[in-house]
């Protein structure tokens, strides 16, 4: 382990692993964060972050919360957020991240349910949002509000106070109570794609064991640069995000948002990307688009220089032999490869995708043009890593070896088992579902299919729950059907259904622009209030579809489509606030139209 990295060796708890990084590099920047009002980059090194951590462990004090309250955060990734937690968890008090946009009604339930007894939210039309819908928030005893609140806006709620005046006269020493490693860090609360969201319950060492052996799959160098878009409420980007970067003393640059994240990759320059596939699949559409204009030639070349880059690294992998065309490398990494990922900042040395699986297509087009992408898995429940593929050990087809100090197994209905210090400690209050998510000699269960080959490297098949069985008995794993498909940019959002049917149907939801472009190819008005009824439509988007699928087996294929440009969101219930689909609501809110699509026979 390279000497900047900070070990369990070295601290025992989240606050401890701060004071050691303050320690080691007080002058160090920390983080990078866009300021609206001067519209310039700031920089903050850990000294100024432990400075501002007091001021805020002072302020609870004054609060008079305890060790083991609860207190919650719902704000947009930011130093604020980093500030936040560090200065509860050294009070020993516990983190209960929220997601900005989740429904109102999950928000109370989840703070009623948690016990929380402080709330910081983004500004007060955040929380406006949620007294409109009337839900109950009265465990509630004090809201913060990060933006100020102006002196003609009247408060709605006695409870709510800006940050500024919160702070206003705040100072004292940086705290880190004495906790023991085992103890209660955080309550995070899972996507809940079939119910109820659960409060999954991670101790300090769950967390810190989990960033050591993260730390331990990668060559970090001292200056990384972590770019954070991701939401810091899931575990994926708080781990390999923020505690880790801290344990690395990396720094961590805040995207202003997913619209400009583009913009931010070729500034801020990062040298290491935390993602979910669906970025890397929009960049893969966007690049698949633009060579339709560019001329045959071009369009040749791109393909020669994936080609040859995917066999460069086939063989430095070991996987396949050498090939004279690896030769070309040199000449089409600079006449190609480099262009393009010049637009992730040119300085990339690991992108890193986990959250879903990524599809092949995607992966060999990347990993082609030279950049080092590796794709993991993990759970909430297991802190969150199970497994990641390795920068010479890489498999991109699979999940990866597991992590170093994880155990893993396949159990019944080849279902993937995982034990380790980072396993949860259980569901909060519901010791039902903490027993039904472990087996009787203790592995968790993941819910999902695998299997290990003889390089440990670890495939998953499937959802145990997730698998579509047709009328005929077929089995027709959904979600490898529904990445294919979105691969089109044509398609925004996909569902596949027919459980219990003679054949499978989608809904989709369109792209504007891409549906603006197919439908004026058509000879048909884009607004057109019958454009989706009309045949030729309809067989046009069965045909983009089925091209989609042509390597899944015969009875794996669409045959009827419902088509909508009104995208699924969290708002209206149907996403997550992780952005998976709701299935069960999806279905519910589309039942006529797959009535029509079965020809009557409803689902």
């Amino acid at each position: 382990m390279e000497k900047h990295i900070i070990t369990p060796d070295d601290v025992s708890t989240l606050p401890a692993l701060f004071r050691e990084r303050l320690r080691r590099s007080p002058d160090k920047i920390a983080y990078r964060q866009y300021d609206i009002a001067s519209q310039q980059w700031t920089l903050s090194t850990w000294h100024e972050m432990a400075n501002e951590i007091s001021r805020w462990q002072a302020a609870f004090e004054k609060d008079g919360l305890q060790p083991g309250d609860k207190v919650a955060v719902m704000l947009k990734n930011s130093r604020e957020w980093v500030v936040f937690d560090q200065a509860a968890l050294g009070m020993g008090l516990v983190t209960v991240p929220l997601y900005v946009d989740d429904r109102p009604d999950n928000v109370a339930y989840i703070i009623n349910h948690a016990e929380v007894k402080l709330l910081f939210v983004q500004d007060k039309p955040q929380w406006k949002r949620l007294l409109k819908s009337k839900v109950d928030l009265g465990l509630l005893k004090r809201i913060i509000s990060i933006n100020r609140i102006s002196e003609d806006d009247e408060p709605d709620d006695a409870r709510l106070e800006s940050l500024s005046d919160w702070l206003f006269g705040m100072q004292g020493d940086l705290q880190s109570r004495e906790s023991d490693p085992d103890s209660l860090a955080t309550i995070v609360y899972t996507s809940g794609t079939t119910g109820r969201s659960k409060g999954v319950m991670l101790s300090h060492k769950n967390l810190l064991m989990n960033v050591y052996g993260a730390c331990q799959c990668h060559e970090w160098k001292e200056d990384e640069v972590f770019l954070s878009f991701l939401p810091l409420s899931h575990m994926f980007e708080r781990t390999a995000g923020y505690y880790m970067p801290m344990a690395l003393g990396s720094e961590v640059a805040y995207a202003r948002s997913i619209s400009q994240l583009g913009e931010d990759l070729v500034n801020i320059k990062p040298t290491v990307l935390v993602s979910v596939p669906r970025i890397y699949e929009r960049v893969y559409a966007k690049i698949q688009d633009g060579l339709k204009s560019k001329s045959p030639i071009a369009r040749a070349l791109f393909r020669l220089a994936v080609e040859t880059g995917w066999s460069k690294f086939l063989y430095e992998q070991g996987s396949a032999g050498w090939k004279p065309q690896i030769l070309l490398w040199p000449l089409l990494e600079k006449l190609v490869a480099v262009k393009v990922l010049e637009k992730l900042g040119g300085e990339m040395r690991i992108a890193i995708c986990g959250g879903a699986a990524l599809s092949e297509d995607v992966a060999k087009l990347f990993i082609g043009l030279g950049l080092t992408l590796v794709q993991g898995y993990g759970l909430t429940e297991s802190g969150p890593i199970i497994a990641v593929n390795r920068e010479k050990d890489n498999i991109p087809s699979s999940i990866g070896p597991a992590m170093p100090g994880v155990e893993v197994r396949i159990g019944e209905n080849d279902e993937l088992q995982s034990r380790s210090e980072s396993t949860m400690l259980g569901y909060w209050k519901n010791e039902q579902a903490t027993k039904d998510t472990f087996t009787e000699d203790g592995w968790l269960r993941t819910g999902d299919k695998a299997r290990i080959d003889e390089r440990n490297h670890i495939y998953i098949t499937g959802r145990l729950k997730d698998i579509i069985v047709l009328a005929n008995g077929e089995k027709v794993p959904p979600n490898d059907m529904e990445l294919a498909i979105a691969l089109d940019p044509l398609f925004e959002q996909v569902m596949v259904i027919g459980e219990a049917k003679p054949y499978l149907s989608a809904l989709l939801v369109l792209d504007p622009d891409a549906w603006s472009d197919l439908a004026v190819s058509l000879s048909i008005h884009p607004e057109s209030p019958d454009a989706f009824q009309q045949s030729n439509v309809r067989k046009a988007i069965l045909e983009r579809v089925s091209a989609r699928l042509k390597h899944f087996p015969g009875y794996a294929q669409i045959r009827r489509v419902t088509v909508t440009l009104e995208p699924w969101t969290v708002d209206d219930g149907l996403l997550t606030p992780t952005l998976k689909i709701k299935r069960p609501k999806v279905m519910e809110k589309f039942t006529d139209e797959i009535c029509a699509m079965y020809e009557g026979h409803c689902l």
